[in-house]
């Protein structure tokens, strides 16, 4: 039994009204069960609730327990003196207000309506399932689904503003050194991100922003940040990296400590640190300043032409210094534009327009003109429902409905949970 069960019990009414009294014996007709408050303090605000005839106005707590009161020490608090009504599951001692006056209790036990019960026992049975409503998850209406995952799309968005506003602060406001930093995350993909990321902020962005235009010295400070120029190869292009890389290490006295050494074990060679840290510095040398680009770009189309880009001269032969191969194509290929669009660019967006105080719909619009990602999760959704994941929007709703509902069973939160748990319940 969870509290978010009996929330959930009190905010649609899911009892029996005929019965429901105090554990006095006081008659509980319940006028407005009041606004459901998910932060700190009572429950419910604002309830209006006639007990034994008498109407009153105020919050209600809800406990497994009665004697949880205590256990939270409400008993001290006087934010919980205007607690009209407690509500619980199990009524196991009287519990009383700053002021020593009693405050009258609901005991739900005897009186949830049965159906409803089973069902929410059946929805956390512990048995092995990918997610608790998976029997059940094809049966939910198209239009409501669709709905709940823009909601999902949102949360997401904003847990992700988060990383946005901290690296902001960090930087003092430097929207270009954030995009930078955000970036060389996204080019990492999930080995490598939090080296690239460690890498971007081991120097200050002002150095970059004025060697941008020069190809060599941005793949210098990238590859000599990472460690990655501390061995003695005779490779010509390496030397000259190397040289590059002395001279502005002495010039803007930079060092590395806290830099996390990328790796190269078990990656495909499109996705060695060294291509994708050339890209990222050959996008910057074509592009110059990005910040503008990327926030007014009118569509998708216009910003994948920000980050196709191609390798040429030394990198078309190598995958690695000093390991020559056969000329080949080393392109930004769609689908890894797609993920940076994705995970970083349409994040970026959206907390730009949030900071500014512009409308974020045409982040959203963007991202159901993205495909869906393909992954694990998204596979697991897309068994249960076919056809749930065609766009970014939905899969990006999909990874936080599965990561911060459905793994920490939070189905009494989720419009799946309660749409289960009313499911043939008259």
């Amino acid at each position: 039994m969870q509290e978010d069960f009996l929330h959930y019990i009190w905010k649609f009414q899911k009892y029996n009204f005929t019965n429901a009294v105090t554990t006095a014996g006081e008659e509980i007709v319940v006028e407005d069960a009041g606004y459901h408050n998910r932060l700190s303090g009572p429950d419910f605000f604002n309830s209006r609730i006639r007990i034994g005839g008498q109407l009153w106005a105020g919050n209600v707590e809800i406990h497994l327990k009665s004697s949880d009161w205590y256990a939270h020490k409400h008993e001290s608090d006087e934010s919980y003196d205007n607690v009209i009504l407690h509500v619980v599951w199990q009524h196991d001692m009287e519990i009383y207000r700053t002021n020593n006056s009693v405050i009258p209790t609901l005991e739900l036990k005897h009186i949830v309506h049965l159906e409803i019960l089973e069902k929410y026992e059946l929805l956390l049975a512990r048995e092995p399932r990918w997610i608790n409503c998976e029997n059940s998850f094809a049966q939910f209406d198209n239009f409501e689904t669709l709905h709940w995952l823009e909601r999902l799309y949102f949360e997401r968005m904003e847990q992700k503003s988060l990383l946005i506003s901290e690296l902001l602060q960090k930087s003092e406001n430097d929207w270009e050194a954030v995009l930078f930093q955000l970036l060389a995350k996204g080019f990492g993909l999930n080995v490598n991100g939090d080296s690239f990321l460690s890498i971007s902020q081991s120097f200050n962005f002002t150095i970059f922003r004025r060697n941008q235009l020069e190809n060599l010295k941005l793949q210098a400070i990238l590859f000599g940040q990472a460690g990655l120029l501390e061995e003695e190869h005779e490779d010509i292009y390496y030397q000259k990296l190397k040289k590059e890389f002395k001279y502005l290490q002495y010039k803007y006295r930079l060092t590395n400590d806290g830099v996390i050494k990328p790796k190269f074990f078990r990656l495909r060679p499109d996705n060695f640190p060294v291509i994708r840290l050339a890209q990222l510095a050959k996008i910057y040398s074509d592009t110059g300043s990005i910040v503008e680009k990327v926030i007014n770009a009118s569509g998708v189309e216009e910003l994948l032409g920000i980050f196709e880009v191609e390798l040429k001269d030394y990198w078309k032969s190598h995958y690695n210094f000093g390991k020559e191969h056969l000329p080949r194509k080393k392109r930004t290929t769609k689908a890894f534009i797609d993920l940076i669009l994705i995970n970083i660019i349409i994040p970026f967006r959206f907390a730009y327009s949030s900071y500014l105080g512009r409308s974020v719909e045409t982040d959203l619009e963007l991202s159901e003109k993205i495909p869906a990602e393909k992954n694990s999760v998204i596979s697991g959704f897309t068994a249960l429902k076919p056809g749930i994941a065609v766009s970014a929007m939905e899969s990006q709703a999909l990874l936080e409905l599965k990561k911060n509902y459905c793994d920490l069973n939070r189905c009494l939160q989720c419009e799946f949970g309660m749409k289960y748990l009313q499911q043939n319940v008259k």
